[in-house]
């Protein structure tokens, strides 16, 4: 059975939905994120990867990476950086924050989910915008980062079919109003979803002319291949099977796949079962020849070689360097603060 390759991908990087917090800004307003390296310790320790995302609720501001042209958003609009990229979201363009923002991070306790902020003054409210964090595992394999772009745009469809992300936007704003029990659980996994909404959107509406990961997803022969593969991680699979699978002869399934993927099938296949082995071996409950077996080795010895040379360390350093018992302390929540600290007064 073929397996649906992006939910496949998802599971196996572990998306996580984490910190989840309500902004009321006035004008004039700006917030900045550091670099992640600054942030990703004290917001998700444990994490390898952050991506921020932004919901504008109410009306409108201005988001931009440090260093790139400002973008206009509006209310029922997601913007997300996709690579945790520092950036600026304000009531103007141009606008910078206090450099110092990561440092109060550690003045914040965590508390219930979703923390309230405000930014700016004591006027009316120009832009409400729900915010959080996802974190992932980055390494050893993980197409899916790798095929994004650092920023991604997306706005709630008008029409009956509809508006996913506005009813995300709703969901969220509920959840964030009423802080029931569960609350915590359920804003994760709106996110969660609703970053899987936003990647579907970019699937769909890439140029025909695009290469890439997720360019061979959509690929009827080479998104075969990959379903395969993913449904199969530790068959012993040859270019002429996959290639008989699909439909198409050895040489052009292997011209199209590393056309579009940007390698051979089979080196898809060896980076694939890195980042199965590397989940299992996170994860603490396998030994190395229940690992070895589940990814297609026939010896621990063979594996252990195989992830050496591809991570750059042998499996029982990966495991380790999580602790003996490969548990993750991922979603240690913290209050996100203001650029300014004087201006942060917390709504009740």
């Amino acid at each position: 059975m073929a397996a649906d390759v992006l939910s496949d991908v998802l599971k196996t990087v572990r998306l996580t939905g984490a910190t989840f917090f309500d902004v009321v800004a006035k004008e004039p307003w700006v917030a900045e994120q550091p670099p992640r390296e600054m942030i990703l310790p004290k917001i998700l320790p444990g994490a390898e990867h952050l991506i921020a995302y932004h919901v504008i609720t109410e009306g409108r501001c201005f988001a931009n990476i440090i260093g790139e042209e400002p973008i206009a958003i509006e209310a029922g609009e997601v913007i997300v950086f996709t690579r945790g990229d520092p950036h600026v979201l304000s009531s103007s363009p141009g606008m910078r924050a206090d450099p110092g923002a990561a440092d109060k991070l550690e003045g914040f306790a965590g508390s219930q989910l979703p923390f309230f902020i405000n930014y700016g003054g004591d006027g009316a409210a120009s832009a409400k915008i729900v915010c959080g964090f996802l974190a992932c595992d980055a390494r050893p394999f993980n197409p899916l980062l790798a095929n994004l772009p650092p920023v991604i745009r997306a706005r709630a469809k008008q029409g009956s079919d509809a508006s996913w992300l506005g009813q995300f936007i709703r969901a969220a704003m509920i959840e964030s109003a009423n802080k029931r029990a569960g609350g915590e659980s359920v804003l994760a996994k709106l996110s969660e979803l609703m970053f899987i909404e936003v990647v579907r959107r970019h699937l769909e509406a890439l140029p025909p002319e695009q290469a890439g990961w997720l360019a061979g997803l959509r690929d009827p022969f080479v998104g075969k291949a990959l379903s395969l593969m993913h449904a199969s991680p530790a068959r012993n699979w040859t270019i002429e099977e996959l290639a008989r699978d699909v439909g198409l002869s050895r040489s052009v399934l292997a011209e199209r796949f590393a056309d579009l993927v940007g390698m051979p099938p089979m080196q898809y296949l060896a980076n694939w079962r890195m980042q199965v082995a590397s989940g299992l071996l996170s994860s603490g409950r396998a030994n190395m020849a229940a690992v070895a077996a589940e990814v297609g080795y026939g010896s621990e010895a063979a594996f252990s070689r195989a992830f050496k040379k591809m991570v750059g360390v042998p499996p029982s350093a990966w495991r380790h360097r999580l602790g003996h018992d490969g548990s993750h302390s991922m979603l240690r929540t913290v209050r996100s603060p203001s650029a300014d600290p004087g201006s942060r007064k917390p709504e009740h």
